[in-house]
């Protein structure tokens, strides 16, 4: 029976042996119908504070995927006639099973494989060879076990290359309850840890997460929103449970914008972007799908009244006076655009921009609003002025008229659009620098990267767009969160240097630590969204710990909790918001 048993622990621990040695995260399907995936513990919100972004296998019942269209089936029918029927039935049944997300496991088999893994690495078990130590393992338990018990967990602790011990790991839950009564005392957790460990000394700690930013309720009713600011913290001495973060703890934001918020004030500049995107993809894809016009007189007609006006301005004003005329006139255009970003010096082709991308509907347009600017500087009508960084290919015929000599422009094909995408960039990147240079945030010097137009029009799209990212995000830290400006100048170079290296991604958390005083007035009064307490006692690989974690929400997403009072608590909107307990335990065995 003995050597069976370390016979299937020798097989396990191959599996997951060939696993870890993967370079790829495919999952290994195992007795059929278990599945094990390698990924980062940080993924799953109740691992976490165990095991970090450190790789860790997961354990869990196997669920069919929905086929694919081009999938090929995975049996013959014989009848025909039912073939299609049974292809219907087996499509619902793999949509419903991948609807239930993933499946835990019995606690006796979860058991089972703790306890293969945990032979695999013992060298004192005759047989078991001199294994190198696995990631850590934690498998989905379904809670049938008295304790409720939702995740067995397994880790090994080594002293040099060598395993000494395992340390095992077990996370019960309970549903939802808004009576703080019930839920466990600092006291009781102490002697939950003294009970397994028998520690000379404990040490207690405490962390707590906030919504500063998010979602809200209105009338009981939830508006969702992309964006998020959340705030960590974490302090020593807690004194009780659910207790209020002091002024002492360490706290951290965490930012996650998503452009494109009505409630921003950049949501008008975002609309500009937008536009400059279509042109961007028509471009690359050939295809432009077309902006509804945010003006009623067309394109054609609106390019003609600004050069009448120009031509009008030059005959009656000094060339001085002109310019302050039309920069007065702009502004009182783009006070209905009611940009955050609104800048007093647009010069001539980022007054065109403006009309341009709110009028025009068709390549067509683009072509005939630029041939009436380029016929009108060939003729001497029109001696606009431009800024004299200006790089796109429009400013560079106007420089060129200053000197009677203007190249012959070929308005057909592409050309249109790549040239009212060129006015754009150059638009928007004015727009950003001003703002980010004028607010004292950042030099020209750390903008190089975003401002350069050595690389080609679809890159240099890219990086305006990481540039506006990073404005979404420093604006709703301003303008929601009233942050100071050194917190401000942080997180913008935090946020520079993090698109130097990285694609585009809106799902990106930035952090940034800041001093609990400095946002008081967002958390004292709320009810946090998590809220948790640990003991401690031991060192390095050998410490243990005994946690209890309350949250809004459920931390486990394999079982169903039954409860009776509806999770209504964004932003606390609750004065007696329900929490979900989790607690995890930790015993550490040693390998004599």
């Amino acid at each position: 029976m003995g050597s069976k048993v370390i016979s299937r622990a020798k097989e396990f621990y191959n599996i997951l042996r060939s696993l870890q040695d993967e370079e790829n995260n495919d999952p290994c399907t195992y007795e059929e119908d278990i599945q094990m995936l390698k990924m980062n513990g940080d993924r799953i919100p109740v691992l976490n504070m165990y095991c970090g972004n450190q790789p860790v296998f997961i354990c869990e019942k196997a669920v069919p995927k929905i086929n694919e269209p081009d999938d090929q089936p995975m049996t013959e029918t014989p009848n025909c006639a039912d073939s299609d029927d049974d292809a219907d039935d087996n499509a619902d049944a793999n949509i419903l099973q991948a609807e239930l997300g993933p499946q835990p496991l019995t606690i006796m088999k979860a058991r089972q494989f703790l306890s293969w893994y945990t032979l695999s690495q013992n060298t004192n078990v005759s047989s078991v060879d001199n294994n190198p130590a696995l990631h850590p393992l934690w498998v989905r338990c379904d809670m049938s076990d008295p304790a409720g018990t939702t995740w067995f967990g397994a880790e090994t602790v080594s002293m040099g290359n060598r395993v000494s011990g395992v340390k095992l790991y077990s996370v019960t839950c309970k549903g939802s309850t808004v009576d703080k009564g019930s839920l466990i005392t600092l006291d009781e957790l102490k002697q939950e840890h003294k009970k397994r460990h028998h520690p000379s000394s404990m040490a207690i700690k405490g962390s707590a997460r906030f919504i500063l930013f998010g979602s809200t309720v209105v009338e009981h009713t939830i508006i969702e929103s992309q964006s998020s600011v959340t705030v960590d913290f974490k302090w020593s001495h807690v004194e009780s449970i659910l207790e209020t973060p002091p002024l002492s703890s360490l706290a951290t934001l965490n930012i996650k914008v998503a452009s494109g918020d009505m409630r921003s004030p950049m949501y008008e500049i975002y609309r500009e972007l937008e536009f400059l995107q279509t042109l961007a993809d028509g471009l690359r894809t050939g295809e432009t799908e077309w902006l509804e016009p945010l003006e009623s007189m067309s394109a054609v007609d609106l390019t003609k009244a600004f050069l009448e006006e120009l031509q009008d301005t030059a005959k009656t004003l000094q060339d001085k006076a002109a310019k302050k005329a039309d920069t007065t006139k702009l502004k009182t255009e783009t006070e209905i655009f009611n940009s955050f970003l609104e800048r007093g010096d647009l010069d001539f082709v980022e007054q065109l921009w403006v009309r341009m991308r709110k009028s025009v509907t068709s390549c067509q347009d683009i072509g005939d609003c630029l041939k009436l600017v380029t016929e009108a500087l060939r003729y001497g009508d029109i001696k606009p002025w431009i800024h004299r960084d200006s790089s796109s290919s429009l400013s560079k015929l106007i420089l060129q008229s200053y000197h009677q000599q203007i190249d012959h422009v070929s308005l057909t094909g592409v050309t249109p659009v790549q040239m009212l995408l060129e006015m754009g960039l150059d638009k928007m990147r004015k727009d950003y620098i001003n703002y980010l240079i004028g607010e004292e945030l950042t030099t020209l010097n750390h903008l190089c990267y975003y401002l350069s137009t050595e690389v080609d029009l679809q890159e240099q799209v890219i990086r305006l767009r990481k540039l506006h990212h990073l404005l979404e995000i420093i604006v709703t830290c301003s303008t929601f969160l009233g942050l100071p400006y050194d917190r401000l100048f942080l997180l913008t170079q935090s946020c520079l240097q993090h698109y130097k290296a990285h694609p585009y991604d809106e799902e990106h958390e930035f952090k940034l630590q800041i001093k609990p005083a400095l946002i008081g007035h967002f958390y004292q009064k709320e009810q946090p969204v998590l809220w948790g307490a640990e003991v401690s006692s031991g060192h390095g690989s050998r410490e243990v710990r005994t946690s209890v974690q309350l949250s809004d929400r459920p931390l486990v997403d394999h079982v169903i909790f039954e409860t009776d009072y509806p999770n209504e608590t964004v932003n606390g909107d609750s004065e007696n918001s329900a929490f979900f307990s989790t607690m995890a335990c930790c015993s550490l065995v040693n390998f004599a």
